[in-house]
């Protein structure tokens, strides 16, 4: 079996959201870029997440060709792709159900930045793709226009989140980030007006996160 690695890393992160509850059932679906080569690893369409083994994760080239594996791959491949083939930097991608980012995905509205974490791991307001069936070209199309070169994640009206990253831990933590965010922006707006941080803030936040942590010495 070819790139286990990645596709471990794929069968670990689709656990994950699974038992984190940005998931339910068999919806959303995980992929990693196989670095240096016009593979993905992704989720197979359909199946429990709990139940996968490695082998049941998909090898798949960027023609859309199963390469290694048993199953068809995710119905969101072609998604999964067109941000592959835009984003060379992406070398990660998730995409959630999350429930309080969902309901700001069925509202049509943008998440905002509301918490120095947003600033910090995701850096710009999450905007909302435009409305596409699932699994379509269009759909792919909506959302890697949203997306453009630099951000990070986007909403597909009344369906979910995606989140990019260069590695899947980033991209994992893009999906609970915003998830908490657009849970404390609907909270605060019960209060009172949700106060976003300025441009100005979430750019020094967002680039002062970059260098933030412990180096190894």
């Amino acid at each position: 079996m070819n790139h286990i690695k990645e596709r471990n890393e794929v069968l670990a992160a689709a656990r994950e959201i699974s038992a984190s509850g940005l998931v339910s059932g068999t919806w959303g679906n995980v992929s990693a870029r196989i670095a240096g080569k016009s593979l993905m690893a992704i989720t197979p369409s359909g199946m429990d997440y709990d139940s996968l083994n490695v082998e049941d994760i998909i090898l798949l080239d960027f023609e859309q060709q199963v390469v290694e594996g048993e199953y068809q791959p995710s119905v969101e491949t072609p998604l999964h792709l067109k941000i592959y083939k835009k984003r060379p930097e992406a070398m990660a991608i998730a995409h959630v159900h999350s429930p309080y980012a969902t309901a700001f995905a069925v509202a049509r509205k943008n998440i905002p930045v509301v918490l120095e974490e947003t600033a910090q791991a995701i850096g710009h307001e999450i905007g909302v793709a435009a409305y596409a069936h699932c699994g379509t070209l269009q759909l792919a199309d909506n959302v890697a226009k949203a997306l453009g070169t630099n951000r990070r994640a986007v909403l597909l009206a009344n369906h979910g989140l995606v989140a990019v990253g260069e590695t899947m831990e980033k991209a994992l933590k893009i999906c609970y980030v915003a998830e908490k965010t657009a849970r404390v922006a609907i909270y605060a707006r019960m209060l009172g007006p949700a106060h976003s941080l300025s441009q100005e803030d979430i750019t020094y936040l967002r680039s002062s996160f970059e260098h933030y942590g412990q180096e190894h010495r």
